[in-house]
């Protein structure tokens, strides 16, 4: 669960329309007790308000997915859901660290948005790359997004 989050390997952005979408491959590492590290391709749309990110195994089955809106988020994983009141708290239980999601969004639109504890390099990402990582306050974590191109 902890690719939930971000919720990074092979991926594409595609043209601005509402909702935003973009679909690759991530990876995240999280530095916790015990270290968490997770791949998968994966799908995102919507907004930081309200979204879809859909975590697929390299055989094309669905390994989870997350739906927020502002009222709440799910996380469907096989036939189990888990409710929480908010996309942050349901990153937080999934990857053991909060994730910044409305930088995130701006991040893959090419929008440098700083996050205080963060450093982001875009300046791959008109090839389809982004990395973030976060030192303090822990645990660090370590994003890469490769998009479709």
């Amino acid at each position: 669960m902890a690719a939930v989050l971000a919720v990074t390997g092979c991926a594409s952005r595609r043209p601005a329309t509402s909702p935003q979408t973009w679909s690759g491959r991530l990876s995240m590492q999280v530095r916790s007790d015990p270290p968490q590290a997770f791949s998968a391709a994966f799908e995102l749309s919507g907004s930081p308000q309200q979204g879809l990110l859909q975590l697929i195994s390299p055989l094309g089955t669905s390994l989870a997915s997350a739906r927020w809106s502002p009222d709440e988020a799910v996380l469907r994983s096989g036939s189990d859901a888990r409710l929480y009141r908010s996309m942050e708290e349901l990153l937080v239980q999934a990857t053991g660290a909060a994730l910044p999601l409305a930088a995130l969004f701006d991040w893959l639109s090419g929008v440098p948005t700083p996050v205080e504890g963060w450093l982001t390099d875009l300046s791959s990402l008109s090839q389809g790359r982004l990395q973030a990582s976060r030192r303090q306050p822990g645990p660090a974590v370590e994003l890469r997004i490769v998009l479709d191109r």
